[in-house]
C-alpha cells in the first residue's frame, strides 16, 4: 500500500487561535496573583461589552481562527460569561477554559459538556492551605462543589496544581488530591511572574512566594531533546532564542498563529504582553488592522537595545533560559532588562542538561547518520545489547537524527485518532498535520491493548518511542535503538533521504572492497560469511544499507544480523553485488540486463510503510545503483571454493579512494 501525503513546512501566517481574558476581576485574592481586580473594581466599566467580543470574535473567524482560549481573572464572574462562553465555542473546532471552580453552576456545567479543555486551578490539599492562598473563607469548598456540578453533568476536566511556597509542603498530597478528583492532571506554571500593572505590594507579595531555582527546576526540568532537536512544540512556542539582536519579538511573531486579547480590546500576540505600546486597541480599530498590520510592525522595532546585547542577548545560557522581553518588562518595566531569578533558573537548568548528557544521552553511528538517543531513564554501559556498542560514538555528526524514549503510553484515547492509513496487526499507522503514529497493538475476547506506540515527525528526524513502564525493568538489555522489535520500521524510512536503503543481504569487506551478497531466508547469506571470515571483515549476515556518496556508492554494516552474530561499524567501497544461487559449482555470472537487475534488486529492497515519496527516491536510487555499480549472479557451492573467485573479482576493482575526514569509518588493513 503506497499514500501519497504533502508536506507543508510552514502555514501560512492565520490567527489560527484567540486568546481572551474576560476580566482581570476575580472573587479569590490569591497570594501569587500577577493579574487581579476585586470584584467590583472600577475596570469593570472598561470592559468589552458581549457585542464588541462578537464583533471582533466575527472578525478574527472571517480571517481563519477556529480555537478559543478563555480565562482571567475569573472568566466566570461576568454575568454574560454563558452568552460569551456559548457564543465563542459554539463555531469553534475546539477551546479551553481556565477558572478557579468556584462560580460554576449547574447550567454552566451542562454549557461545559462541550467537548474542551477545562481546568480547574486546586492551591492546597487541605481548606486551611487552599483558602489561605486565595485568601478567601470557604474557595476551596465551592471549588469541590464546582467540581461536583461538572461530575453529575458529565463534564471532563482537568485539575491543575498551582504550586508556590505557602503550599509546596503539600506539593505531593496536592499531586493526589487532584488525580482523586479527576484522571487528569496538571501542574501549572512552577515560576510566577510579577504584577502587570507593576505594583510594588503586588510584587512583594508574588516574591515571598516564588519557588527557589532549584524547585522550579526539579517541578519543570529542561528538556534537552527538545531544546537541541527544535522540536515541534518549542517552534509552536513562538519563543525567540536569538541572540545579539536588539528585537526581541521578532522570530515570536514569525511563528505565532494565535493572538491575545485583554478584557478592554487590547490586542497583541501574546498574554503576557502588558505595555500598552504594544496592544491595539479593538474599540477603536479592526482585529484585520491589528493582525495585519500592527502586529507585524512590532517585529522589527528595537525594543531590546544595547541593554539587552550587553545581557541576555549575549549570554552563553540564552538557549536554557525562559527569559523573555515580556519578563523583562514585568521584572523591571523594560523589555531589554535581565531577571535575576531568571538567570539563576537557567543555571540550574545547566546543571540538570549537563547531567542528562552525561546519564540519559548516547550517541550511535549508522550509515553515516548520527543517531541521538535520550532516554527518560538512566542509560548504563548494559542498556543496549554488546552488538551495539561497536556503533556507539562519542560526539555526534552534522546529519542528526533526534530519538527519544519514553517510559508511559499517552492517552490515545485523548489524542482523537481517526481514520488510519494502514492498519493490519499488530501495527495501525495514522497522519496528522504534523506527525506519523505508529501503534502496536493486540486484541483478546475484545479488548485491545496497547504494546507501544512511536510519533514521528513526517521526515521521520524526530522520533519518541512510548512504551508502558509495566513491560520492562531497569535492568532490561535491548536487542534494539526503539522499543519496536526490529529498528528497520524506522531506519528504513531515513535511508532514502540520504540516497540509501536496506537489502537483504550479507556483507563483507575484501581487501578493502565492499562485496554484497544479495538473497532471501535459506539462500546462504550466512553460510557466505561462515566461509569468509576468516579472510575478510564481517559487516552483518541478513541486512546491509547501501549508500550513495559524492565518490560513489559504499556498503555499511548494520546490526540487524540473522545466524551469524557478527556485526560491524564499518564500511567501505562497493565492489559488486551479487545474487546468491546455491549450486554443484562456483561461477560468477555478469549481470547487463538492466530490467531484470532491477527487478532482482527492488525484491531485495527492506520496505518499511511505503509511501508514494519514499518509493520515487528508492526507485531512483535504484536506477543510478543499476548504471553504476557491477552486479553478478554467484551460484556457489559449500566447499569454500567461491573464495578464489572473489579474491579473483576485487583484485580486479578499482576501488575509489576515501576522504582523510572519512576514514576513522573505513576498514583500514585487514587483522
Amino acid at each position: 500500500m503506497t499514500v501519497e501525503h504533502r508536506i507543508i513546512k510552514q502555514l501560512p501566517r492565520l490567527p489560527l487561535e484567540g486568546k481572551i481574558d474576560l476580566t482581570y476581576r476575580c472573587n479569590n485574592h490569591c497570594l501569587h496573583c500577577w493579574l487581579w481586580l476585586g470584584e467590583n473594581a472600577p475596570e469593570q466599566k472598561e470592559e468589552l461589552s458581549i457585542e464588541e467580543i462578537r464583533r471582533i470574535a466575527d472578525e478574527a473567524r472571517s480571517m481563519g481562527c477556529r480555537n478559543w482560549s478563555i480565562s482571567g481573572g475569573e472568566p466566570m464572574l461576568r454575568p454574560d460569561f454563558l452568552e460569551i462562553f456559548d457564543y465563542l465555542t459554539a463555531k469553534s473546532i475546539n477551546y479551553s477554559i481556565n477558572t478557579n471552580g468556584t462560580l460554576i453552576t449547574p447550567q454552566i456545567a451542562r454549557f461545559l459538556t462541550r467537548p474542551g479543555r477545562k481546568m480547574v486551578a486546586i492551591y492546597g490539599a487541605t481548606a486551611q492551605v487552599h483558602d489561605h492562598v486565595t485568601r478567601r473563607h470557604g474557595s476551596f469548598n465551592e471549588m469541590l462543589r464546582g467540581i461536583a456540578y461538572l461530575k453529575e453533568a458529565g463534564a471532563g476536566f482537568i485539575m491543575q496544581v498551582i504550586p508556590m511556597r505557602d503550599n509546596f509542603h503539600q506539593y505531593e498530597e496536592m499531586l493526589r488530591f487532584a488525580q482523586s478528583l479527576s484522571p487528569h492532571y496538571r501542574v501549572g506554571v512552577s515560576w510566577l511572574y510579577l504584577s502587570a500593572c507593576g505594583s510594588a505590594e503586588m510584587n512583594r507579595e508574588i516574591l515571598a512566594q516564588r519557588l527557589s531555582p532549584r524547585q522550579v527546576v526539579a517541578l519543570d526540568p529542561p528538556d534537552p531533546y527538545e531544546i537541541e532537536s527544535q522540536n515541534v512544540k518549542v517552534q509552536d512556542a513562538g519563543c525567540d532564542k536569538k541572540v545579539n539582536d536588539r528585537r526581541p519579538y521578532t522570530q515570536c511573531i514569525a511563528f505565532r498563529r494565535d493572538f491575545h486579547l485583554d478584557p478592554y480590546g487590547g490586542a497583541s500576540f501574546c498574554s503576557f504582553i502588558k505595555d500598552p505600546r504594544l496592544r491595539y486597541n479593538l474599540q477603536r480599530g479592526t482585529f484585520k488592522e491589528a493582525w495585519e498590520h500592527f502586529i507585524p510592525a512590532l517585529a522589527d522595532q528595537d525594543f531590546g537595545g544595547e541593554e539587552y546585547i550587553a545581557n541576555c542577548g549575549s549570554c552563553e545560557l540564552r538557549k536554557n533560559c525562559n527569559w523573555c522581553g515580556v519578563h523583562g518588562y514585568l521584572e523591571h518595566r523594560r523589555h531589554g532588562a535581565k531577571a535575576d531569578y531568571l538567570c539563576e533558573i537557567a543555571q540550574e537548568n545547566q546543571v540538570f542538561i549537563d547531567e542528562w548528557r552525561r546519564n540519559h544521552r548516547r550517541y550511535f553511528r549508522f550509515a553515516g547518520i548520527t543517531l541521538q538517543i535520550e532516554s527518560d531513564r538512566l542509560i548504563t554501559d548494559d542498556t543496549f545489547h554488546p552488538k551495539l556498542k561497536q556503533f556507539e560514538i562519542s560526539e555526534p555528526g552534522d546529519d542528526r537524527v533526534f530519538i527519544r524514549h519514553n517510559y508511559r503510553l499517552p492517552d490515545i484515547d485523548r489524542m482523537n485518532l481517526k481514520h488510519p492509513v494502514y492498519s493490519r496487526p499488530p501495527w495501525t499507522i495514522y497522519r496528522t498535520d504534523t506527525s506519523w503514529i505508529y501503534v502496536s497493538s493486540s486484541s483478546h475476547r475484545g479488548k485491545v491493548t496497547v504494546h507501544n506506540m512511536a510519533v514521528f515527525s513526517h521526515d521521520y528526524r524526530h522520533a519518541t518511542f512510548f512504551r508502558p513502564p509495566s513491560d520492562t525493568s531497569k535492568n532490561t538489555i535491548y536487542p534494539t535503538l526503539t522499543f519496536f522489535p526490529t529498528d528497520q520500521l524506522f531506519l528504513a524510512q531515513l535511508l532514502p533521504q540520504r540516497k540509501a536503503c536496506y537489502i537483504h543481504s550479507s556483507g563483507v569487506i575484501l581487501n578493502k572492497c565492499g562485496l554484497l551478497f544479495a538473497g532471501h531466508s535459506e539462500a546462504g547469506k550466512s553460510t557466505m560469511v561462515r566461509m569468509l571470515q576468516e579472510k575478510a571483515t564481517i559487516l552483518c549476515d541478513d541486512r546491509i544499507v547501501v549508500r550513495q556518496w559524492p565518490d560513489g556508492f559504499r556498503i555499511h554494516g548494520t546490526w540487524s544480523h540473522g545466524d551469524v552474530p557478527i556485526v560491524s561499524a564499518k564500511d567501505a567501497p562497493l565492489s559488486a553485488i551479487m545474487f546468491l544461487e546455491q549450486s554443484k559449482d562456483n561461477r560468477l555470472i555478469p549481470m547487463h540486463d538492466r530490467k531484470e537487475i532491477t527487478t532482482r534488486l527492488l525484491d531485495f529492497i527492506i520496505k518499511p510503510f511505503v509511501t508514494k515519496e519514499w518509493l520515487q527516491l528508492v526507485l531512483e536510487l535504484i536506477d543510478q545503483m543499476v548504471s553504476k555499480c557491477r552486479f553478478y549472479r554467484l551460484q556457489f557451492d559449500k566447499s569454500g571454493k567461491v573464495m578464489e573467485l572473489l579474491e579473483q573479482l576485487v583484485n580486479e576493482a578499482d576501488p575509489i579512494k576515501v576522504p582523510a575526514d572519512r576514514l576513522h569509518n573505513t576498514v583500514g588493513d585487514q587483522d
